[in-house]
């Protein structure tokens, strides 16, 4: 009994963590309990374990006195995402071209494999999806402590963001994918040499492969500063 209740926690934890991520369940949309607890066969305390634990994670805003909803996106997030992401990207994968295992580059090359599998058939969530997984894998092979929760949120809010990447509306954007692709060839290949300089680098250029699109899509109508460039200080 025990295993099955664990088995429904972790089939409900992963439906949450995919609808998030492809937008299934839009940012900041409060979660419906009965329906879950329902549809899982959980009542509300293992409900509310998985809540706790997405939370902790970053999928999920825990309120108290009021329900539980998917994280918000605001304007201020998206600067802050914009502003850290280069950094913690270019910090994972030097890291990762430093400490990785061997059973992580395999994984890492998997990954790679469902990527390139997805851009030819997949949908922009399976390409989404995919390309996540392949940035996860290069934060578990940094096997940083403080940074990895950092770089873990941050891949929340691009698998999110991202969403418009993977629904290339013209040639360019479709070679977009293809560069994005060759890119994650190279990162495997400087992380299996161990050249982190390498690795630092194209962190880099694949952030701005996807940046100006993604900040377009972002972009709200009356703001004259683009995302990532902080505000000129006021006058004192």
């Amino acid at each position: 009994m025990k295993d099955e209740a664990r088995s429904r926690k972790s089939e409900l934890a992963e439906h949450l963590k995919v609808s998030i991520l492809t937008l299934r369940l839009q940012p900041g949309v409060d979660l419906d309990e009965a329906h879950l607890s329902e549809a899982f066969g959980l009542s509300r305390t293992p409900l509310r374990e998985v809540f706790r634990q997405l939370a902790g994670e970053g999928y999920l805003d825990q309120r108290a006195n009021r329900s539980t909803r998917v994280s918000e996106m605001s304007h201020t997030t998206l600067r802050d995402f914009f502003l850290a992401a280069p950094m913690v990207y270019g910090a994972i994968l030097r890291l990762a071209a430093r400490n990785a295992l061997p059973d992580q580059i395999d994984a890492l090359k998997d990954a790679q494999r469902s990527f390139c599998s997805a851009l030819q058939s997949g949908s922009a969530e399976d390409r989404a999806l995919a390309n996540n997984r392949f940035h996860d894998v290069t934060g578990q092979m940094s096997g940083n402590v403080y940074l990895l929760p950092s770089f873990n949120r941050l891949l929340i809010d691009h698998a999110r963001i991202g969403m418009t990447f993977y629904r290339p509306r013209n040639a360019g954007l479709t070679e977009n994918l293809s560069e994005a692709s060759r890119q994650h060839d190279a990162i495997i290949a400087a992380i299996e040499a161990g050249d982190e300089a390498a690795a630092a680098q194209l962190a880099e250029d694949h952030w701005n492969l996807s940046r100006d699109q993604i900040e377009l899509f972002v972009m709200p109508d009356a703001l004259d500063v683009p995302m990532g460039v902080p505000p000129l200080s006021k006058p004192a």
